[in-house]
């Protein structure tokens, strides 16, 4: 039997048990669509995990307040003054930004709305996670030297595919839906009792469309540290007081000796006391991405034991249908078939009962990524490729023809005087 009539045999089977071959390959087709999706999610964290490296450079450290701590009174915190030394003792380092956030009242001509968040910061805080248009100008040196009171302000992100939830959930917040409505480049804005003029307006890309990692911690509203420190503190630490100080030194290689002349710097600054922690960004990103992998590969093992069912399904199958076939199966041999030709007509069958579960698990596969990717997941979801879905095929095809072969190489050993004997 050549590989054509073992096709057709193997087709007019499966079409003679439609019922039986459509369970069958039911399990396999969930297997492969749940390693397609496996395989779509590994590829999308990875992506998003390189845009996110690449953004927020090779050698980033986060300098944040030490929570809990209790001070012995020798140091004053983070400070501006700790961003500046770190500057002067290390002028190699590619940025130096210090930021101070607050949450607080913007009000424009009768327009009152509370909860909108205000950064502090100096011109380096836009060498990294840079992903915004900018209309005017953004905040200088000068700025910062002389306190000035201007502001560069957030538009809101919008989605470029709005996911369906966001119809329910996703309710427009009141500082989004102002700054929607109006040009605010050029005007005047109160934050608190200070007022502000609008120098830079910047423009974020959609939220589905956001490299960043952290892209819902955007402000709404930039403005210089000192003119920050001096007008929208509220109190909050030391006039100099800065919340966190982010640090790139430009080069991987050159992070574990920065981060010590760092923490050196700033211990002595600070007196002997830690009141800081140094933190490197991406290590924080891989564990968290990290954490992701386990739900990744408990997505795998679903689908390898999907497959393995299904495999288990089609032996069942392929034994069901030699026992049903023994006298068939005498005929043919009798007449010339080989044993070979046995073994390839079943082995046959499989296979293209495990194509068949393929290609529907390649369906399932493409709309669930689709689907996903309509929730709003299309940060974290990559799309499926033609060689998934041929390897998907192909392994659903090989796994199917492997069970199989046990009770195909049975059906090829039968005797054919006690085969044709068979009722």
């Amino acid at each position: 039997m050549n590989a054509g009539e073992a096709v057709r045999a193997g087709a007019r089977e499966i079409y003679a048990n439609k019922f039986r071959s459509a369970l069958s390959f039911a399990a396999v087709s969930v297997g492969v669509a749940s390693l397609l999706y496996t395989m779509a999610q590994t590829q999308g964290m990875k992506e998003a995990l390189e845009k996110n490296l690449e953004l927020m450079g090779p050698g980033r450290l986060t300098i944040e307040k030490k929570r809990n701590y209790v001070s012995k009174g020798l140091s004053q915190g983070l400070t501006y003054g700790d961003a500046q030394a770190l500057r002067r003792e290390l002028p190699d380092l590619y940025m130096v930004a210090p930021v101070s956030s607050n949450w607080l009242r913007l009000v424009h001509g009768k327009t009152s709305i509370s909860g909108v968040k205000v950064d502090g910061s100096i011109p380096e805080f836009r060498r990294r996670d840079w992903v915004f248009k900018l209309r005017g100008r953004f905040i200088n040196d000068w700025d910062v030297a002389q306190r000035s009171r201007v502001a560069v302000m957030v538009e809101p992100a919008g989605w470029f595919k709005k996911p369906f939830w966001a119809k329910f959930w996703d309710q427009e917040d009141p500082y989004e839906g102002f700054a929607k409505r109006r040009d605010l480049l050029g005007q005047q804005v109160r934050l608190e009792d200070a007022v502000f003029t609008v120098v830079g307006v910047l423009s974020p890309p959609p939220r589905d469309l956001d490299p960043r990692w952290e892209s819902w911690n955007t402000p709404n509203a930039i403005v210089p540290l000192t003119a920050f420190q001096q007008h929208l503190s509220m109190g909050g630490g030391g006039p100099d007081s800065v919340d966190e100080i982010r640090v790139d030194t430009g080069d991987v290689k050159t992070l574990a000796s920065r981060r010590r002349q760092i923490e050196a710097i700033l211990k002595r600054r600070h007196r002997g006391e830690e009141d800081f922690e140094v933190k490197d960004d991406r290590e924080e990103i891989e564990n968290k991405m990290e954490e992701m992998r386990k739900y990744v590969k408990a997505g795998l093992a679903l689908g390898v034991v999907a497959l393995l069912a299904g495999g288990i399904g089609i032996m069942n199958v392929t034994l069901a249908t030699i026992f049903a076939r023994v006298r068939e199966i005498g005929v043919r041999r009798a007449i010339g078939a080989s044993r070979a030709d046995i073994l390839a007509q079943f082995l046959f069958e499989a296979a293209m009962l495990g194509a068949a579960g393929g290609v529907a698990g390649v369906g399932l596969g493409l709309g669930g990524v689709r689907w996903l990717s309509g929730l709003g997941g299309s940060r974290d979801i990559a799309q499926i490729t033609w060689l998934q879905c041929a390897a998907g095929i192909g392994l659903a095809s090989l796994v199917s023809a492997a069970f199989a072969f046990i009770p195909a190489y049975r059906a090829s050993r039968l005797d054919p005087v006690e085969a044709l004997k068979a009722e």
